[in-house]
């Protein structure tokens, strides 16, 4: 109770957080949290009893569709989304509700969060040098003019823009550009935490590789930890130490990246891997959805809870469930979470079907992107019959299947047309001879 106490009246933050019993230190901690809007009848629970802990320098990825309560999670730990239940510990000290005005100062110092539209997150009548700055004016994080234009300018550089870029205004910038400055803003505060809401989920692709770029270096080089809110896992995978997943407003699965992909236990995270594009548009159209179904179970009797399975990894689900869960875990084989039906073995029913890891490096070598059967392989073998057997050997032995399966056939056909040619020749010969 003391040592509760203690937390809760604590005015200052400490230099550094609880340790874990594998020596991590813990930095941000969600416990039993509830958020709800709304009073009475018409109350709307958006996050139900939420609990996990981020370490000090790792990227946490919070996943789930739209509406599942991820940014809800995301207001809450810099404060906007007040908690009705639970608590948020950052470096050990409560700063859910009410705190001294000294560490509601220092956790905003300290928290920093990229919002996910880089247009409505910045002020249209204030300069970019003065967005940037506003920070540093609040906390006096400057000694002169001179040192604040200073580190404003290094800022702006560090994220890819130029110091003339700041006397513009935000509406003279593309969507890539603002949320540059959107990034700028929170970095020059130097934080330690930084709450990146879908901070990529607006821009063109090309440019998104480009802010997931900086957003590591930044984290290379000045030690951040980010909770990084997202609803796409094929970039998330590759992001991210440690990956929870939310289900209308259940946490329903944490894990390590790779350890989630390869043991999707919850059904909910299953259908979430099996949703991931395909880059092949034949794969991708005979790819079949694995759907959710939340009936599938039966908490009438067994209320669930998310329970360490081993591994560091986290599951929701009552005890039959749990049980299950660490079978399939302990059996040690990776789960196969992408299933695509094979038209060239399963005929016009389509009957069979082929399951495909989700594992890049393999996926890529089972089923190359180029590996289409086009027509023209046919049509080139057709005329050329031994090149196209060549072909068809070499694309086998680089296991693009279907490539060589398209070149045998029209090298086959090519021979038997050319043999019936030759066979003909030969006959209207022998008989002028005759």
């Amino acid at each position: 109770m003391a040592k509760e106490k203690t937390k809760k009246n604590a005015s200052i933050l400490p230099e550094h957080g609880p340790i874990d019993e594998n020596g991590r230190e813990v930095l941000l901690s969600i416990k039993n949290v509830d958020i709800t809007f709304g009073k009475g009848d018409t109350a709307v629970r958006a996050v139900k009893n939420a609990s996990f802990d981020i370490y000090k320098g790792e990227t946490f990825s919070l996943v789930g569709e739209s509406g599942s309560g991820k940014t809800t999670i995301g207001r809450a730990v810099i404060r906007v989304n007040p908690c009705a239940a639970g608590e948020i510990q950052y470096k050990g000290v409560r700063i859910s509700g009410k705190t001294s005005r000294a560490l509601d100062r220092e956790v905003i110092r300290n928290i920093q969060m990229v919002f996910q539209d880089p247009a409505a997150s910045l002020n249209e009548r204030a300069t970019v040098d003065y967005i940037i700055s506003e920070g540093l004016y609040n906390f006096h994080l400057f000694e002169n003019e001179e040192d604040r234009i200073r580190k404003v300018e290094k800022i702006v550089e560090e994220v890819g823009l130029l110091p003339e870029h700041l006397t513009r205004y935000p509406h003279e910038f593309s969507g890539g550009q603002r949320q540059r400055i959107g990034l700028a803003r929170a970095m020059v505060m130097e934080p330690e935490l930084v709450v990146a809401d879908e901070p990529i989920s607006a821009l063109d692709v090309s440019i998104r590789a480009q802010v997931l770029n900086l957003l590591k270096k930044f984290q290379r080089e000045k030690n951040l930890t980010y909770l990084f809110i997202a609803h796409d896992l094929s970039i998330v995978r590759f992001i991210s130490d440690r990956i929870g997943v939310i289900y209308k407003g259940d946490i329903v699965e944490v894990a390590e990246a790779e350890e989630l992909f390869d043991y999707p236990l919850h059904p909910y995270t299953r259908s979430l891997i099996s949703a991931i594009p395909i880059p092949d548009p034949k794969l991708e159209k005979n790819k079949v959805l694995f759907t959710y179904d939340p009936s599938v179970h039966d908490y009438s009797e067994e209320k669930p809870q998310l329970v360490n399975i081993g591994h560091d990894h986290y599951v929701y689900g009552n005890t039959k469930e749990i049980e299950e869960y660490k079978a399939i875990r302990e059996a040690g084989v990776p789960m196969k979470s992408i299933t695509i039906l094979d038209p060239e073995t399963a005929g016009s029913d389509a009957s069979q079907q082929q399951e495909i890891d989700w594992n890049s490096s393999q996926f890529m070598l089972q089923t190359p992107l180029h590996d289409t059967g086009s027509l023209w392989y046919s049509i080139g073998s057709f005329v050329l019959p031994p090149l196209g057997l060549i072909g068809g050997l070499l694309f086998k032995k680089f296991k693009h299947l279907r490539n060589a399966k398209a070149c045998f056939k029209g090298a086959w056909v090519g021979l038997g047309v050319l043999g019936a040619i030759v066979a003909l020749f030969g006959l209207l010969l022998l008989s002028a001879i005759l």
